[in-house]
């Protein structure tokens, strides 16, 4: 059924990557809509029929969750505005902020929904039972579990995260209506009056949970995170596959919302290369990697010495001393500079974060290394940590 709306929705429609992509978020929010007003009537029916605050809370929730399907039609479109003046890299992180509303709506339904059990645990009334009742509310566990596989089928095609927000609060409401109907059967069952309350309650608790991992997901895409190791390792690869170039440092993706991704790198190339012919280089690979990966690409040239013995000889050294030290490190920009009392290794060494030792002790554990090696080396280290 999935796989028809689609094709249903995208029918004889020629688009580019951004606007189809759009055209997902905005169907999943009119999928969710109709399917959560459609709930919210029945279980509305279902809680006053049968006097449980347990249904009729659910009831709202639907409703609520109808209110986030709109925030994400609203949001997937604004997202999707061009860039302008005041916000040269887009509108993409407006997708970011509409899924933290939505966050903030499921805050809201687990306060209420909380309050709502300590009221009926401390004034409890009768739950009337029904089997047409138990029926719909089973019912609305599989309409809520196909949604979840829809958004999540939408959410692998796209990274929407409003998407990968409504899956999540789809199959939160398939938890909520199983502990109603665990509610339900026993209240029914044992008489025990204070089940609905209790349930509520625990059910307030998992909302809110899910709440906090949603905005946990989201502030960290609005901080910064790191880049997909993926398309990482798909820009190095092409750029080590253009001619000249023969290393990749400093390597930073910036991400302003979704295909919108701007990045910068240094391209190791030989400092005795034709600098005409190696800057043409650098701009053609700029536009293979923006032609491949959608991403802006902005490369900067290192040349280095290579067709030096001994500089290659001090490199290599330096090598070994560095892995032997720790595999995780490296290092790059390496140059020899000669003094009357010492030789300067100068370069970057490349560190884990929260490495537990400092970088002056690094320095001076290398150090003490590297002059088993050669007695006139001077290490001139920049220490910095990894951007990807």
């Amino acid at each position: 059924m999935s796989d028809m709306l689609i094709k249903l929705y995208f029918k004889n429609k020629k688009l580019s990557a951004a606007q189809r992509r759009e055209g997902y978020g905005i169907l999943s929010g009119i999928v969710g809509i109709f399917c959560n007003l459609l709930l919210c009537a029945f279980k509305f029916a279902v809680g006053i029929a049968t006097n449980s605050v347990s249904v009729t809370a659910d009831a709202v929730n639907n409703l609520s969750d109808a209110s986030s399907n709109i925030i994400t039609i609203v949001g997937t479109k604004l997202s999707n505005k061009p860039m302008d003046d005041e916000h040269p890299f887009g509108h993409g992180r407006i997708e970011y902020i509409s899924a933290l509303i939505i966050s903030f709506f499921i805050f809201l339904m687990s306060f209420e929904l909380g309050k709502t059990g300590i009221e009926k645990i401390l004034h409890p009334e009768d739950v009337k039972f029904s089997t047409i009742s138990l029926i719909i509310l089973i019912a609305a566990i599989g309409v809520k579990l196909w949604m979840a596989f829809f958004n999540d089928k939408i959410y692998k095609k796209t990274d929407n995260v409003n998407a990968k927000a409504v899956k999540q609060d789809a199959l939160n409401d398939c938890i909520a209506t199983a502990a109603t109907i665990a509610a339900l059967l026993i209240s029914h069952f044992t008489k025990f009056i204070y089940a609905d309350g209790i349930i509520g309650i625990i059910v307030a608790i998992v909302i809110f949970v899910s709440g906090i991992d949603i905005v946990k997901d989201i502030s960290s895409r609005l901080l910064g995170k790191a880049p997909d190791p993926e398309l990482v390792k798909e820009i190095e690869s092409i750029m080590l596959e253009q001619k000249f170039i023969f290393g990749v440092h400093d390597l930073i993706v910036h991400d302003y919302g979704p295909g919108r991704i701007i990045a910068s790198a240094h391209a190791e190339v030989p400092s005795d290369a034709d600098i005409i012919e190696v800057h043409e280089v650098i701009d053609l690979t700029e536009k293979i990697i923006s032609k491949r990966l959608n991403v802006n690409m902005c490369i900067h040239m290192d040349p280095i010495v290579v067709n030096d013995e001994r500089i290659n000889h001090d490199r290599e050294m330096m090598r070994e001393v560095i892995k032997e030290y720790d595999e995780k490190f490296d290092f790059h920009d390496f140059r020899v500079v000669d003094g009357k009392q010492r030789t300067n290794f100068i370069f970057d060494l490349v560190i884990p974060h929260n490495y537990p030792k400092s970088k002056q002790q690094i320095i001076k554990d290398l150090q003490a290394q590297i002059i088993k090696k050669d007695k006139r080396a001077f290490l001139v280290i920049t220490v910095e940590h990894s951007f990807t």
